[in-house]
């Protein structure tokens, strides 16, 4: 089965967790109403997403990852992490704001990483919508901030994602986001890593935390396969250290399912016997390998 790793960015109140949402919910991973991607406690209250989040849906005989990040400003540094770890992004723009403040951060981070955006303009359905206006703010805003030729000929999705709605062109007729999906298994590259018989490596992103389990590594696989109970090496700053997967789940919807093994090109978390060496390293990206 192919794997493709996507990160949605925007400014905050865009449509990116509402977006991700109506993805799940297309697909099958999100059945209960009033569940979202904005499940912790703090994010409820406030309404905004702090910690970025891991999914993922299926799609054609394709597993799509999706990570949704942040869009306040204060939460810049999760943001640039997560796009170390993906293949291509969502950039999402309200139809009527046009880009923000922190649509010129994380379009630059990418850009300067050099990911290809595919653009999606949101809430084309407002009354004082006007995605032509907003189209071309955007293109200004990739030549602005240094977008090379190929990373400027992004490509466009216009979206009513409270509506779950996804159009190629202005006009079209849509009953879902088939037209978005569709867009992703064509612009965005299956990832990869080679053969599963090559040694493994890993790269460490992101925390996640279990009640039962404590503090997790969420973690990009490069190459090969991750197995629990295995005993991995971390690499990072300080050295080469040690470790035992103890526990390793790959996501489902907002679930998260436990496995044996994963393979190239997934995000998987994981538990490791002495994990706090991967908590240590994790700012420096660590890095693990079998």
């Amino acid at each position: 089965m192919q794997i493709r790793n996507i990160a949605i960015i925007a400014h905050v109140d865009h449509g990116k967790t509402t977006l991700t949402d109506a993805l799940m919910k297309q697909n099958g991973a999100l059945q209960d109403e009033g569940v979202s991607m904005d499940s912790n406690a703090l994010e409820k209250e406030r309404g905004i997403t702090i910690y970025s989040k891991n999914t993922s849906i299926y799609y054609k005989d394709t597993k799509i990852n999706i990570v949704d990040t942040p869009g306040h400003a204060d939460f810049g540094g999760e943001v640039e992490r997560v796009l170390r770890a993906i293949d291509s992004v969502l950039l999402l723009v309200d139809a009527v704001e046009g880009p923000m403040p922190q649509t010129r951060f994380v379009l630059k981070k990418s850009l300067e990483l050099g990911l290809k955006p595919i653009v999606v303009i949101n809430k084309i359905d407002k009354p004082a919508a006007d995605a032509h206006r907003v189209h071309e703010e955007v293109l200004e805003l990739f030549f602005e901030l240094g977008a090379n030729d190929e990373q400027a000929n992004f490509e466009t999705i216009y979206a009513i994602g409270r509506e779950g709605k996804a159009f190629r062109k202005l006009g079209d007729n849509s009953t879902d986001l088939s037209p978005l999906l569709d867009l992703l298994l064509e612009k965005v590259l299956p990832a990869s890593g080679g053969s599963a018989s090559d040694k493994m490596s890993a790269q460490v992103f992101n925390l996640g935390y279990d009640n039962f389990l404590g503090r997790m590594a969420v973690a990009r696989i490069y190459s090969g396969k991750i197995k629990s109970g295995s005993q991995v090496f971390v690499k990072g700053v300080h050295g080469e250290r040690a470790g035992k997967i103890t526990k390793l789940f790959t996501f489902e919807g907002i679930n998260r399912k436990e496995v044996a093994d994963a393979e190239s090109g997934d995000i998987v978390l994981l538990k490791a016997y002495k994990n706090y060496q991967l908590l240590l390293l994790m700012n420096q990206h660590s890095l693990l390998i079998s």
